[in-house]
């Protein structure tokens, strides 16, 4: 026995007292009051609960730079018999944190996978002129999507998806783009956001909103150690060799500019962003 068995121990306690917690329910957080003029945010999920997975920078540019956070839910899953379900969960879950919802159509998006790209061009083209539509309405200022290796197949097809329906913009429009990832990793993010504890609580709290998906896979509880892992990994995001940043919890990002009908580095090397710091630095 040492002196980590029973931290270990302490922590397996604690995600079984933890599975007997109430799922959904919750009062709202508190929302910050935003200008009619706030910049929009859109972050294009590809199944509900990815918002409060991947959400953490989307939370912090609404929390501490008066951001209005619109989420696109491109998918409602893919079993039809839920679909209607997850639409009322997912909803919960946004006005739990504040975003706002849009939906693509009824019940969804279907078939939003690289092969549906490859091989059914017109069915394609007719989900890319949504999300093309709804960019045009909201002129967002930043956009959060799957990078393209997110492993998922609708993951993969919703990066493809938003990208596509960039490519349909007007040349002269411009945003931050912001990759997420979390069925696969990212070889080259450039981005580490801090994640603090209350603000890690609301995503949590929201994810349990999906009442019927955490019922069959309690993933909310793993929640915070995946972000502990991502801090982890700092070095990919600072280069090898590179120090640790004092973080508990993080989310990794590749954040780029689509300016002139393509991506644009703003950057070279990697960042991290601290949870003292203002989300709004890095839009500068």
């Amino acid at each position: 026995m040492t002196p980590y068995h029973p931290f270990v121990s302490s922590l397996s306690r604690l995600c079984v007292e933890a599975g007997r917690l109430p799922l959904g329910g919750f009062t709202p957080c508190p929302r910050p009051e935003l200008s009619p003029e706030a910049p929009a945010v859109l972050v294009f999920s590809p199944h509900p609960d990815d918002e409060c997975i991947i959400g953490g920078l989307a939370l912090r540019l609404m929390r501490e730079a008066g951001m209005r956070v619109v989420n696109v839910a491109v998918t409602q899953g893919s079993n039809a018999a839920r679909q209607a379900e997850r639409l009322s969960e997912l909803q919960a879950a946004c006005d739990h944190l504040g975003f706002d919802l849009v939906t693509t159509a009824p019940g969804g998006l279907t078939k939003i996978t690289p092969v549906t790209r490859s091989q059914a061009s017109d069915e394609w083209a007719r989900s890319v002129q949504v999300i093309a539509s709804i960019l045009k309405e909201h002129q967002p200022q930043v956009i959060l999507f799957p990078h393209d290796a997110d492993w998922n197949g609708t993951h993969i097809g919703t990066h493809h998806l938003v990208v596509d329906a960039l490519r349909q913009m007007p040349p002269n429009f411009a945003c931050f783009t912001v990759e997420t990832e979390f069925w696969g990793q990212m070889a080259d993010p450039n981005l580490m956001v801090e994640i603090g504890e209350s603000d890690l609580g609301d995503l949590v709290a929201a994810l349990t909103f999906h009442v019927g998906e955490v019922k069959r896979n309690p993933y909310h509880l793993s929640l915070p150690a995946w972000m502990m892992d991502n801090v982890r990994r700092a070095e990919i995001v600072g280069g090898q060799g590179s120090g640790a940043p004092d973080f508990r919890f993080a989310t990794i990002y590749r954040l780029r500019k689509w300016a002139g009908g393509d991506f644009q580095n703003v950057w070279a090397g990697g960042k991290f962003l601290s949870k003292a710091a203002n989300p709004a630095e890095l839009l500068a």
